[in-house]
């Protein structure tokens, strides 16, 4: 049992790595196959099938049989989960603008307080996006990019097109302007 286990964790980390370097469209696709083949299979709940694609239902385990579900975005899912290198969709509101990282790639970076009451990280690439214009503490921003947890919430980048193609490409969304 330990063996076959330990394989099939093997094998998803070998197609998790594989899924990253392919392209965008190809991922999109890949990933539309897999949620119908689970749609399929009855392993979506129809609540889960349904909902806006930044929602789902969270069981959070805590050895109670009375655990509800609830609605939680992605970004928070990930955060429960520590999760590392997934796209996320979400909005917050600033709470601090950072100084630009000026090692390597140069990064916008903002805090972002998200509903459920953590902070968030974003590291916005300007060496392939502009700027996000004007932003100030107790802005509404909406992002799409990927996740990296980390314990003070966690950290949101790629929020740009990636220029080779191989990258989802993301966004942020600031007074009605799109930003990528």
């Amino acid at each position: 049992m330990k063996n076959t286990l330990m394989l099939a964790i093997i094998i998803a980390g070998v197609l998790t790595a594989v899924h990253r370097f392919l392209p965008a469209d190809t991922q999109y696709k890949v990933d539309a196959q897999i949620h119908n083949v689970a749609q399929a299979q009855n392993l979506v709940p129809a609540a889960v099938a349904n909902s806006e694609p930044r929602k789902y239902a969270l069981v959070i385990p805590d050895n109670r049989a009375s655990a509800q579900p609830t609605n939680t975005s992605v970004v928070a899912n990930a955060y429960i989960q520590h999760l590392q290198d997934v796209q996320v969709m979400g909005e917050g509101e600033v709470v601090k603008v950072l100084a630009d990282d000026d090692q390597g790639s140069k990064h916008q970076r903002f805090i972002l307080r998200v509903p459920e009451g953590f902070t968030v990280l974003v590291a916005h690439n300007i060496d392939h996006a502009p700027r996000v214009a004007n932003i100030a503490q107790g802005d509404k921003v909406l992002f799409y990019g990927e996740y990296v947890w980390n314990e003070k919430g966690g950290v949101v980048h790629w929020t740009h097109s990636d220029p080779r193609g191989r990258h989802v490409s993301g966004w942020l969304k600031h007074n009605g302007i799109t930003y990528q």
